[in-house]
């Protein structure tokens, strides 16, 4: 069987169902847990991810479509995005504005709903026709918390600071902006206080890196 990417929790592979291309994420089997334990907690885990993809996409954030959760082999089959990966685009110098601009709109249409993505990377972002969708919410998680939004906000920065840092500054700062800006369109100027908090923590976050 090839996998299209295999890693400590999950493979993934392509796969045709009911006529459907698709992409089914297989939980990994851990041989150091007891067997029952082990297949609770990848059932467990396998249902918040579907719940997280569908709370998103709720609020306004474009991720695969889920047709199908198997407990019995643990598997998430869900629609096959057929697009170009972010980080690819980026680095090209593909509509690297615009890009970011959504990137940010995403995240923060995210966090006012409440939700952490726990591994914000432009590696887990597919753009595909006029959209960009966020894939693996294997780490995420539900919140209200500015600490874990901050987190959050971090770990994408730190992404683009290791995989774009040819122009980190802008394409930050238009993230940032449109992060923002969207919390506003939301919330009004409550959403432009809840940003600056998240902001604020990510302030933080990176000073006690700098400290520690």
């Amino acid at each position: 069987m090839e996998y299209m990417a295999r890693g400590a929790e999950a493979r993934l592979r392509r796969d045709v169902w009911l006529g459907r291309d698709v992409v089914v994420k297989e939980r990994v089997v851990k041989g150091y847990r007891h067997p029952d334990l082990d297949r609770r907690l990848r059932n467990s885990r396998i249902k918040t991810e579907a719940r997280l993809m569908r709370a998103a996409r709720r609020a306004g954030v474009p991720t695969p479509y889920i047709f199908d959760i198997d407990l019995l082999e643990n598997n998430l089959i869900m629609e096959y995005i057929d697009g170009a990966s972010v980080r690819g685009m980026l680095n090209r110098g593909e509509i690297r504005e615009e890009i970011c601009r959504e990137v940010g709109r995403l995240v923060a249409r995210l966090h006012a709903s409440g939700i952490v993505h726990g591994d914000l990377t432009t590696s887990n972002m597919i753009h595909s026709g006029e959209r960009i969708y966020l894939i693996d919410f294997s780490l995420g998680a539900k919140t209200d918390g500015e600490e874990q939004k901050g987190v959050d906000l971090h770990l994408l920065m730190e992404a683009f600071r290791s995989a774009h840092a040819n122009f980190y500054d802008e394409g930050i700062g238009w993230v940032l902006e449109s992060y923002r800006e969207t919390w506003k369109e939301i919330l009004g100027e409550k959403g432009m206080v809840e940003a600056g908090v998240v902001i604020e923590k990510v302030h933080e976050i990176e000073k006690r890196g700098r400290y520690t």
